[in-house]
Formats: structure tokens, sequence, C-alpha cells
């Protein structure tokens, strides 16, 4: 096998360009598995990693960026007993502090941190969901600890998040209203949630759509800003409004009066400080089975960018010209 990889590195914070460049392949240590690289998804993240936007994350560098992404295990370290060579897998493996991401032909990967793919969908689909579900069972799940007939409004649920909030609040078998603009009510319906258009209904009108009138029992904010602060009155007396964008300064006096629950999400907290890096993988193969089950589907922008055109990747999604996830195709 070849011993060099082609990879993409950033040079400085701020830089509208990678640097393409041959590196060692690395090799896998106890319990990593290295991973030719097929697929690697774009979040913003990714972009905002690259314009020195995310301190809590941003790496060292030359840095090799890159959160999500599919591909096939080609050697497997000590210890690792659940991956053999020749398996699909996908995953939130890198790109972020003291971790190599996946703009490059491999990765060294935490065994922990992937799952295998689903079987019934392509690289470019499977490294599109990494990222978004596991911050929607974060939030949905671990934090508001949704229940069959439960209401769940999503802010923002035709976005990248979003739209996976929906789709496995109802996989969840909750009952699922969702915001978005006029453009996407169609998307929003397709997958099963009552679509809210922001752009004409106010505060009042998206309360009044919910059951009696009064409120949400989860409210899952993918939107920040005033759209979190709004959030904060549209629960039931003892819900729960949790978010992945809570980045901001909030009064949280209207929720308090609810008694609900504010949590947030950090996705990439497990990358960056080693804990709970197993719950990710076992929460990606749920959403294998969902897949594989019909309950989830990704959708992926149609536009096919390779290595040399990852700035246009980034591009389409800083710009959200995106048909709601971009993917890199490395191979």
């Amino acid at each position: 096998m070849n011993k060099m990889m082609n990879a993409l590195i950033l040079e400085n914070f701020g830089d509208h360009e990678f640097t393409r460049v041959e590196l060692p392949i690395p090799q896998p240590e106890a319990g990593q598995v290295l991973v030719r690289i097929h697929a690697s998804g774009v979040n913003p993240i990714d972009y905002k990693i690259r314009l020195g936007e995310a301190p809590y994350a941003m790496p060292e560098l030359p840095a090799v960026l890159g959160t999500d992404m599919a591909g096939v295990v080609t050697a497997v370290g000590e210890g690792v007993t659940h991956f053999n060579v020749g398996d699909e897998v996908y995953g939130l493996i890198g790109g972020v502090r003291g971790l190599q991401g996946s703009l490059a032909e491999y990765v060294v990967a935490d065994a922990d941190l992937i799952a295998l793919k689903p079987r019934n969908i392509s690289m470019r689909e499977a490294a599109v969901l990494p990222l978004t579900f596991l911050t929607a069972w974060e939030g949905l799940v671990d934090n508001a600890k949704v229940q069959p007939g439960q209401t769940v409004l999503v802010q923002g649920g035709a976005g990248g998040v979003g739209y996976m909030v929906v789709q496995l609040a109802k996989a969840l078998d909750a009952n699922v209203w969702a915001t978005g603009r006029t453009a996407d009510q169609s998307l929003i319906s397709e997958l099963g949630a009552t679509p809210l258009d922001y752009t004409t209904a106010s505060s009042d009108d998206i309360i009044a759509a919910s059951p009696e009138g009064q409120g949400f029992n989860i409210v899952y904010d993918t939107v920040g800003g005033p759209v979190l602060e709004a959030s904060l009155s549209m629960t039931t007396h003892y819900g729960h409004i949790t978010s992945c964008a809570a980045f901001g300064n909030h009064n949280l006096a209207s929720s308090s009066l609810r008694c609900a629950t504010v949590s947030g999400v950090f996705v990439l907290m497990p990358m960056l400080t080693g804990n709970r890096r197993a719950h990710h993988g076992d929460i990606l193969k749920i959403a294998t089975r969902l897949v594989e089950e019909g309950k989830l589907r990704p959708i992926v922008d149609p536009r096919h960018f390779t290595l040399d055109q990852a700035i246009e990747a980034h591009d389409a999604v800083q710009d959200r010209s995106a048909n709601i996830k971009v993917v890199i195709d490395v191979i």
C-alpha cells in the first residue's frame, strides 16, 4: 500500500483556500481504526473553524479539517473487536482540536466514535448523517427524553439539524410541528411534521397551533438568537426547551414561569474531551437501524465537490445555497 496520502491543510485561520499536500498515512493505535475516506460531510462548524470563529474547537495549524466522514476500514488497532478490515463505517471523527479531520484520503479514528454504515444508502448519503443525527438525538432524547405521543416543535425544521430532529421525533412516535420558510413548507410536510411558516406566523400564532393552544411539550431550537428567545415561552408547563444554538445571552423568565427546563447541546464535547465517545458510536448504531428501516433519510445537495473544490463546498454551506447538506467526494 502507498505510504502517502493526499490531504488538504489549512495554514492560516481566515484563509479562503486549502493547501493540497501529501502526508504519511497514519497507523491505528490501540482502540483506533484506519479508514479510507470516500466522502466528507460539510457542516457549518467546518467553515467556522476555518474562519477562526470557533475558539472552543479550533486545532493548531497547519491542520486537516472536516468533521463527518464515511469510508472503509483498512486496518484495525489493538483491542478493537467490533470492526474488521473491509467494513463500511461512518462517524463524526475529527477536524477539531487534536484530531485530524476528513479532508484527506485516510484518517485514524477512535473506534468508539464510529458505526457500521447503513447498507441501503451510499457513502455520500452516510457522510451527511453523523453530526446532525447526533445533535438531534442529544437534544431530543438525552436532554428532553421525548416520549411517544408528546408534542414537539422544531424551530428550523428544514435545516441540517432540524430535518433530522423532525424525522427522529416522528420515528419515536411524537407529534411534530416545525417552522420554516415558505419554500420549506412542502419538505416539512413530506417529513411528517405540521409546517408553520415563520415568515407569516407570529410567536402567538405558533403557540396557538399547538394542541389546545397551550404550547408544546418539547421545543427544539436549531436557530438561536431571537428564535431561541421566543422559544422560551412556547412550552407547556413543565416542558423542555433544548437548543444546539444557545450561544447568546437570554432572559429565562418566560421559561421559568412555566417551570420549564432549558438545556443545551454541544455535540463536539466527546471529541474534544474524550468523555462519552462510546455513546456517540451507540447513537450512530441507532441511526443505522432507523435508516435501514426506512424511518430516516439523508438529503444531499446534488452537486459533487472534489477535494480540490473543498472551498466551494464550504461556500455553499456558508451562503446557504446548499440543499440541506453538502458532501465532498474524496474518492
